[in-house]
This record gives C-alpha cells, structure tokens and sequence, in this order.
C-alpha cells in the first residue's frame, strides 16, 4: 500500500510505480477519448464537411478550417496525451479546445452535462492541468526521453493552463462570430 510520505511540509512520494501507474491509466483514458473525438469529425456522420457546416451555424468561421483544426487538434493533443510526449503542451490543446467548445456550444445550457451544459469540457481540461503540473510519470516518452524535468511542476501548470486559455480567448476573438438571436 504505497502513499505519500509527509515530512514537514513537503510531501515525498513513496511508491513512484503506483503514481505512475495511475497517471498512465488517467492519461491514456482521457488522451484516448480526445483522439477519438477528433477521429470522429473526420470518419463518422457528417465528417469534415458535416462538422464545417455545424461550426459555421455555431459562428466559427470559416467553418472547414475550424472542423480541420478541431479533429487534428483533437487527434494530435490526446495521442500526445495517451503517449505522454509533450505533456504540457498537449495539455495546453486540451484547455484551448475544451474552453472553445465549452464557450461555443455549452455555456448557455448552465454547468451540468446532463442539460447539455460545460461539465465535461471542464472536467477534461482540469484533468489535463493536473496532469501537467504532476507530470506524466515514468510511463511515458517524456520520462523515457528525459523531457519533464524542467516542464512539470508549476512551470507545466502554467503552460497548460494560462496558455490553454490564452489560446482559447485568442481564438474565439478571432474568429467567433455567433449568429444573431432572434
């Protein structure tokens, strides 16, 4: 039964395999989710075409770049993710896409998924965060490739969350034009 070890305050992890485990499992479940998302724009339903109408009704626009965008994004951020390569800045397309989708589509249905609300855009782009300032642990090609040492922490929360946002706003102010409400 590995936990954490207090001393003081500053908090030693004891059983490194079993952090790393868990995020493993948390960062293949969600990175996994978001590829398939992105898959799902580009070889299910409407595809590409399909998703450019929707985000052009929506005020995305010009919708087949955001519909090309979002599925790459998507596909490249989760795998990133999954894989634990780049950690941070696949988090950081994590927050930008969820903080968009969450703005875009969501907003007005209040908090809850089930009234078809931001609850999940949410909860991903917070575990992506946590993540990030965790790091991806010893399961993963940033830890392989000896990349995470200067990238977890504070440093990976920063990236992944003011960038993520950042990212978000800039693009929403760019191109969001939403249709006018009768």
């Amino acid at each position: 039964m590995g936990s954490a070890l207090m001393l003081g305050t500053e908090s030693y992890i004891t059983d490194m395999d079993g952090f790393s485990l868990g995020t493993l499992v948390v960062r293949v479940a969600i990175g996994l989710t978001m590829a398939v998302h992105g898959y799902g724009k580009f070889f299910r339903g409407g595809r590409i075409p399909g998703t450019a109408a929707w985000f052009d009704s929506m005020g995305m626009r010009p919708g087949k770049l955001h519909a090309l965008l979002a599925a790459s994004t998507e596909i490249g951020a989760g795998l990133l993710l999954a894989f634990g390569l780049l950690t941070p800045l696949a988090a950081l397309a994590f927050v930008a896409l969820m903080v968009v989708a969450g703005w875009t589509v969501h907003r007005n249905n209040g908090f809850l998924i089930v009234a078809g609300g931001w609850e999940y855009n949410f909860v991903l782009a917070i575990i992506a965060v946590g993540i990030a300032a965790t790091g991806p642990g010893k399961y993963s090609l940033d830890y392989q490739l000896e990349l995470i040492e200067n990238f977890d922490g504070v440093t990976g929360l920063l990236i992944s969350a003011v960038g993520g946002i950042a990212a978000a706003i800039t693009q929403l102010a760019l191109f969001y034009r939403p249709p006018a409400t009768e």
